[in-house]
Parts: structure tokens; C-alpha cells; sequence
């Protein structure tokens, strides 16, 4: 057996006995503490909506665990098992261009990965989130949906690995930096088209009527100095009672959107709170400084991958018995997530802390008050559990506990009023 066999054999599995762990950890703590409602949130969330939270966290669990096996499981097929190396074969026989034949095989293994998944995705949908309450959309729509992203990721995916398989092929030894180049402004471009061209396609998006509410958010925009394209309700409701807000787009073309499920359950010092811990990011630089550090980690990928993809031993050791790009860029897309699983506590530790920047931020803006009843109605309405493992918690979560996050906004309350002026 090859060493980088031996190596990725024994990284799949620290990383199976690790999520296992964790998982178990998870389990144990929240039922153990489903039957009480923790002393900071006893007069905000009823016993039965704390032990709903627990069961909800408690069955994805069950379905984390077995997404996981099946994950592992198609790796090592496709890997260690030559379910890659006999579907490289069939493609070869066609009278295509290596081009397209890579094309072909890297599409090939998505359908079929989906395929195989898709089972977990409806039950999931349709039996899980059912049962607790949160799915409203149809079998109709979730076909449309389907149909859509892979309509979609054809029309997008096939001209972008079209030219980065060309970029292989005739960019000479440094190709990885040219396609590097085209990856980020694909990303770019994503970003810049996503709010007007692509989530129209799955949502309808209605400007936020005129009023007190509208007027009181721009107001916070110009206090913020925030341009934006427009402020939207989006009709999240039509698949899911969960709620959330964001903002998005790239440049001039952002836009603010709220979920319609939010918009009902919030007042509007409540919305305004959680504006304000939206546009917090931008004003701290979050994204401006997650898209460097992706742009960095990016031309790592692709500097490997350029160096990868001319090594014998990477093929032969992944169950490939041929060598050319395509297999290059799918083996890389497969194995690199194996080693770099270990990377999310590091990476979760700087979200954990631009979102009590942007938090500290919606204070200063809105008040402390606001920003904690919201967030108590966000983790009552979405379920989420109020008792997490720290480990779990540590690893999987880009965001605070809800304890933790509740206390650190509390601390503000005796020293910030609202709109950030310091009490005497």
C-alpha cells in the first residue's frame, strides 16, 4: 500500500471517530438538559419550546450520522474502491476531447453522489422537518428546485470547467495562477449577479412598503453609510418556517433582505437590531476580510493542485490507475476537504468573533434589548438549542451559544443605551 494511502486512510478515519465523538457528545448534553430551561432564558422560552429545540437537535443529529456514513462511504468507492478509475474508463472510450470527456466524468460523479443522497435530502425535507413543524413546501416545488440546480449548475459549471480544464491543458506549467485568476472573478461575478439573476429563479422578492419601518431602516443605513439596491421581503415561508436575514451582493449591487417568516415576528426595534448586527459586518470589514482569507486559501488549493496534478503517486494512490487533469481536479475536490476538516474549530473562532463585533456593533446602533429579544425569538422559532456541547459547539458552529452570545449582549445593557449613547 502506498504511503498517501496509508495517510488518507488514516485522516478519513480520525475525522469519522472524531465527528462520531463529537456527535455523541452533543447527543448527551442537550438530553440531559432538555428538561430544563437554562436560568438566563426561563422567562423568554417555555419548557415545551426548550424541549423542542432538543428533539429537533437530537433527530439531525441522527441524521448528521447517517449522512456521514454515506459520505465516507462514496469517498472510499470512489477513491480506494476505483469507482473514479472504471467511470474514467467508460468516458474513454468516447470519441470526445479530453476536455470534454473530463467535462463528462467530473458531471458524471456529481449526478451520481446526488442520486445517491438524495433519498436522506427527501426524508430529511419531507419526514424530519415536517414533523417538527418548519417544512412548507411541496413535492411540486421541491422538484422544481431540483431541476433548477441542476439546470443551473450545467448552464454556470460547464463553461467554468471548460476553461480551467483548457487552462491545464495549454496554460503551460504555471496554469494554477491563470486559473486561480478565473476562479476569483467567477466568485466575483457570482457575487455581483446573485441577488438580481439567480435568487429571483428560486424566490420572489417584494420591496419593503413605504412607512415608519422603511424609513426608520434607511435611517440606519445613512447613519451606517450603507448603499444598497433596495430592502426586500423574501418569501422563505413557500419551503421553510425558519427565519433569517441577510444582505448581499457585491459592490453597488447589494440589497437587504428579510424572510417573511422574520418580518412577522419581529417589532421593528427588533428588526432594526438585527440590521444593525448585519451591516456590523460590513462596517467591521467581516467581508472584506473572509474574502481575502478566501482568496489566500484559494491560491494555496490551486498551487497544490497545480503540483498535485503532476505527481504519479497522487493517481495510484487514490485508486486511478490513469493521469490527466480532469481526474487531477476531481481527486483534489474529493481528498482536500479530508484534510482540512481539522482547520474548522480555527476557522469557527474568527467567526465567533466578528459576530461579537457585529453584535457589539447593533448595540451601538440599536440597543442591547432589541438585539437580545430578537435573537431569543430566532433561537425559539428555528428551534435551535439553548445547551449545546462546548466541544460540538466549538467545532461545528460559526456563531456563539446562545448563552454565551445572550450574556455578552446583557453586559452592554448598563453601560450603552440606544443608538450608542453612554449611560451617566
Amino acid at each position: 500500500m502506498h504511503l498517501f494511502t496509508e495517510i488518507f486512510l488514516l485522516t478519513v478515519a480520525l475525522g469519522v471517530i472524531t465527528q462520531f465523538w463529537l456527535m455523541r457528545r452533543q447527543q448527551q448534553h442537550v438530553a440531559k438538559h432538555r428538561n430544563t430551561v437554562p436560568a438566563a432564558f426561563t422567562d423568554k422560552v417555555t419548557l415545551d419550546e426548550h424541549k423542542k429545540a432538543a428533539d429537533y437537535t437530537l433527530a439531525k443529529l441522527s441524521v448528521g450520522r447517517i449522512d456521514l456514513l454515506i459520505g465516507t462511504s462514496l469517498l472510499l468507492i470512489w477513491t480506494i474502491g476505483g469507482g473514479i478509475d472504471l467511470i474514467h474508463q467508460q468516458w474513454m472510450q468516447l470519441a470526445l476531447s479530453p476536455i470534454w470527456r473530463g467535462i463528462g466524468l467530473l458531471f458524471t460523479l456529481s449526478l451520481i453522489s446526488g442520486l445517491i443522497a438524495l433519498p436522506l435530502g427527501i426524508w430529511s425535507t419531507f419526514v424530519l422537518e415536517e414533523r417538527f413543524g418548519f417544512n412548507r413546501t411541496t413535492p411540486i416545488q421541491y422538484i422544481k428546485d431540483m431541476l433548477l440546480q441542476l439546470i443551473l449548475g450545467l448552464l454556470i459549471g460547464t463553461p467554468l470547467l471548460w476553461v480551467i480544464l483548457w487552462l491545464m491543458e495549454q496554460a503551460g506549467q504555471n496554469w494554477w495562477l491563470a486559473a486561480w485568476a478565473i476562479w476569483m472573478g467567477f466568485m466575483l461575478l457570482m457575487m455581483w449577479i446573485f441577488p438580481t439573476l439567480i435568487a429571483p429563479l428560486f424566490n420572489k422578492f417584494t420591496p419593503l412598503q413605504e412607512g415608519p419601518l422603511k424609513d426608520r431602516i434607511q435611517d440606519l443605513l445613512q447613519r451606517c453609510g450603507f448603499t444598497s439596491k433596495g430592502i426586500f421581503i423574501m418569501d422563505g415561508s413557500k419551503r421553510s418556517g425558519h427565519g433569517n436575514a441577510y444582505f448581499t451582493g457585491f459592490g453597488k449591487n447589494k440589497r437587504i433582505v428579510f424572510y417573511d417568516t422574520l418580518a412577522e415576528s419581529l417589532d421593528a426595534d427588533e428588526m432594526e437590531a438585527v440590521l444593525a448586527h448585519e451591516l456590523g459586518h460590513f462596517k467591521r470589514r467581516h467581508i472584506l476580510k473572509h474574502l481575502l482569507l478566501s482568496t489566500i486559501m484559494t491560491l494555496i488549493g490551486f498551487a497544490l493542485l497545480g503540483w498535485l496534478a503532476g505527481q504519479a503517486w497522487f493517481y495510484q494512490a487514490l485508486g486511478v490507475s490513469g493521469q490527466d487533469n480532469a481526474l487531477a481536479l476531481l481527486l483534489f475536490m474529493l481528498v482536500l476537504p479530508v484534510f482540512t476538516q481539522f482547520l474548522q474549530p480555527v476557522m469557527a473562532i474568527m467567526s465567533r468573533r466578528h459576530e461579537f463585533e457585529a453584535d457589539d456593533f447593533a448595540v451601538q446602533q440599536a440597543g442591547a434589548e432589541p438585539m437580545i429579544t430578537a435573537l431569543v425569538k430566532l433561537y425559539r422559532e428555528n428551534a435551535n438549542t439553548l445547551t449545546p456541547d462546548s466541544l460540538y459547539s466549538a467545532f461545528h458552529d460559526s456563531h456563539p451559544p446562545a448563552p454565551v452570545r445572550v450574556a455578552h449582549l446583557a453586559s452592554k445593557i448598563e453601560t450603552v443605551t440606544t443608538h450608542g449613547e453612554a449611560t451617566a
